[in-house]
């Protein structure tokens, strides 16, 4: 049996409340990937195009400052990383967090939130920022997905 770590980041809290049911559902240990400067309100105005959001996504090299590195990504066969859908991808502090460990060897599983669209190409963007991982695409989990549903979902990896 492998052993689980549930890693995520959350700007307004919806992914955070998923991420801990996961990790009840699936026995999983649980770790918060906090940027050093949390994000505001105004920070996350997408219609904003010099909110902080919109100046990270627009350059594909932002890599955001993570407030710790304090995750035992050895102790893991099976990390399940979950994170708001930005502009189509997942956020750049994803790719810090992934940059600032070594996951050879490891299954990356992604599940994340939307208010509508789906992974687009998060898989592509971030297969180069964790050298020697399996990355898969996970799952959606939009709305209140049951402890059993959550369960049947990690029981896959």
């Amino acid at each position: 049996m492998s052993k689980k770590l549930v890693a995520y980041f959350s700007a307004s809290g919806r992914t955070r409340k998923l991420a801990q049911n996961l990790a009840e559902a699936a026995g999983a240990d649980v770790y918060e990937i906090q940027p050093a400067v949390k994000y505001t309100g105004k920070d996350l105005n997408w219609n904003d195009r010099n909110s902080r959001s919109s100046v990270e996504m627009a350059d594909k090299k932002s890599r955001p400052e993570l407030a710790n590195t304090a995750a035992k990504i050895s102790d893991y066969d099976v990390i399940f990383v979950g994170f708001p859908i930005w502009w189509y991808v997942a956020p750049h502090i994803i790719n810090s967090f992934l940059e600032s460990y070594d996951f050879s060897g490891k299954k990356i599983v992604l599940f994340a939130t939307s208010g509508g669209s789906g992974f687009g190409n998060t898989v592509a963007e971030l297969t180069a920022s964790a050298p020697g991982a399996t990355i898969v695409e996970g799952k959606m989990l939009n709305g209140r997905p049951s402890a059993a549903d959550l369960k049947s979902f990690a029981d896959n990896y």
